[in-house]
């Protein structure tokens, strides 16, 4: 059984599915060298794993109940505070 051969021509995108999405991310000292440690810490050599990494420990840790609570009351004293004029804590 012969295959049939299919010509496609140079510079034609055939497939409309995205496979995949990239985000280029620029440092600066501060940020490069803080990025550095945590990946010591999270042992992982490479810069785009180590952040893939670290984007799903905070999406975690975010999306906890205990942080949800947490972050509810302290925005809720801050709009209360200002509401008062209190700013104490800024």
């Amino acid at each position: 059984m012969a295959q049939k051969m299919i010509e496609k021509k140079p510079f034609v995108k055939y497939s409309q599915e995205k496979s995949r999405d990239t985000v280029n991310v620029s440092f600066n000292q501060e940020e490069r060298e803080t990025l550095d440690k945590v990946k010591l810490i999270i042992e992982q050599a490479k810069d785009s794993t180590a952040l893939k990494q670290l984007a799903f420990f905070g999406a975690k840790v975010l999306q906890e109940d205990k942080t949800r609570f947490l972050l509810a009351t302290l925005f809720k004293n801050k709009r209360n505070n200002y509401r008062a004029g209190i700013v104490d804590f800024e």
